[in-house]
């Protein structure tokens, strides 16, 4: 069964997407658990993060420094926070969080975010990166 995040790689369901190459996909979570609250997924169906094979595994990260780092000049935060959970959705994905503090990371803070608030983040967000 294809995944949602398989969806939205083939442009089937709509995202924000902030940088993207053959491999991975970066874009705002639409149930954020904080304000620029983004997702790094591989285009390869993967259920579990650590099945990933090493090369695709330390690409991933690799993918998602600048993301991180465009969040962190484009969202007020201390740091932005790694997390690897993987129950929501069956494929491997990493969330990046802007954070202050570790407790930020935290899933029952996750609330629909206003689509119109998703599109300007995004576009702060691609600017930072340089992808416009």
């Amino acid at each position: 069964m294809t995944t949602i995040f398989s969806r939205i790689i083939h442009g089937e369901i709509p995202c924000h997407r902030l940088a993207e190459d053959d491999r991975f996909l970066a874009f705002l979570d639409v149930r954020p658990i904080a304000r620029g609250h983004a997702l790094v997924i591989p285009k390869v169906e993967i259920d579990h993060f650590f099945e990933m094979g090493n090369e695709l595994l330390s690409e991933i990260m690799v993918f998602a420094r600048p993301v991180a780092q465009a969040l962190e000049r484009g969202v007020p935060c201390r740091k932005v926070g790694l997390m690897v959970a993987g129950l929501e959705v069956p494929h491997a994905h990493l969330h990046l969080v802007p954070i202050q503090e570790v407790t930020d990371l935290n899933f029952a803070n996750a609330a629909a975010a206003d689509p119109a608030e998703l599109a300007n983040l995004a576009e702060l967000i691609r600017q930072e990166l340089g992808t416009r």
